[in-house]
């Protein structure tokens, strides 16, 4: 029986990791403003978004990460720089940014991990259901994945994870999930989870990545949450209690996701996306795939 519950209206997006994979790179650059092509990652998190119906973003960051606040303002002399010089379509791409959404921001003072960033956004989310992206995990606009997750969690109540089956030789890589099968073939609902497991102790080969819709009952759970692996809050123990107990903040599912996925948090996976989306593009694809088989075809 179809279910009512609120429409979702508000994402986070949590940014304050030191981004210590891609160092020296991000000793004073943030890692989520390394570029993909010719857009930082961020943006793509962001566009994501919107293209779900979330135009009200909270970015969750920490220090020196001032430079993604500047990039989704305006910046008005390079506009007025570009207007004088006639250039319309790098003006139109310097404007795009600060008009994508209304955007938001709170500082992670300390770095407990993903489900204290999580908490810094109750203030603002209330007591409203929200998305949760994470920047590492680009997902292609022709897979629209986030919007089966909201249209799932509309269905159901509850939270919603983004789930996709990997090797089990990976799953101590990511959280995993215990799960049920629904009529639904591409949702299952979730019974347990835990953080990076052992393969052999993994319940699944059932993976979750970066994308979330939760409950606002979330934030109380993760008030109580101790810390568990690594020493930080885990978002998904707080997920495990909320998938034990039901009572607690309603189910929880998991949409099971096939589509194009582009991994930005390893430098070979962020490589490999710069690749792979230079490929797609229009404007590069032709002449970059035509330079791309010459280099392999020398190489071998």
């Amino acid at each position: 029986m179809t279910q009512s519950h609120p429409r979702i209206s508000k994402a986070v997006i949590p940014a304050a990791g030191l981004g210590t994979r891609f160092l020296p790179a991000t000793k004073a650059t943030p890692k989520e403003m390394l570029p993909v092509v010719d857009k930082p990652a961020i943006q793509y998190v962001v566009e994501e978004a919107v293209s779900a119906g979330l135009d009200d973003v909270l970015m969750v960051t920490g220090r020196n990460k001032r430079p993604l606040e500047d990039h989704f303002d305006r910046n008005y002399e390079l506009e007025s720089a570009l207007q004088k010089k006639g250039d319309a379509g790098r003006l139109a791409k310097v404007q795009e940014s600060s008009d994508l959404a209304t955007m938001h921001y709170v500082r992670q003072g300390d770095p407990k991990g993903l489900g204290h960033a999580v908490l810094c956004a109750a203030p603002h989310v209330g007591q409203e259901p929200f998305a949760v992206l994470l920047g590492d995990d680009l997902i292609d606009p022709r897979d629209p994945l986030l919007q089966r997750m909201i249209d799932v969690q509309e269905l159901y109540g509850g939270s919603v994870v983004a789930l996709m089956e990997v090797a089990p030789e990976q799953i101590h890589l990511y959280g995993c999930a215990a799960v049920e099968t629904t009529p639904d073939s591409d949702v299952v609902k979730v019974s347990g989870l835990v953080e990076k497991p052992d393969p052999a102790d993994a319940p699944s080969n059932y993976a979750i990545i970066g994308r979330y819709v939760l409950d606002p009952s979330v934030f109380d759970v993760l008030r109580e949450t101790e810390p568990g692996r690594g020493g930080e809050i885990q978002l998904t123990d707080a997920l495990q209690l909320l998938a034990q107990d039901e009572k607690v903040g309603g189910p929880v599912h998991g949409v099971v996701f096939d589509g194009r996925r582009y991994d930005t948090g390893d430098r070979g996976d962020y490589l490999r996306a710069i690749v792979r989306l230079a490929c797609e593009r229009e404007d590069l694809g032709p002449d970059f795939r035509s330079w791309l088989r010459s280099y392999v075809t020398e190489e071998m």
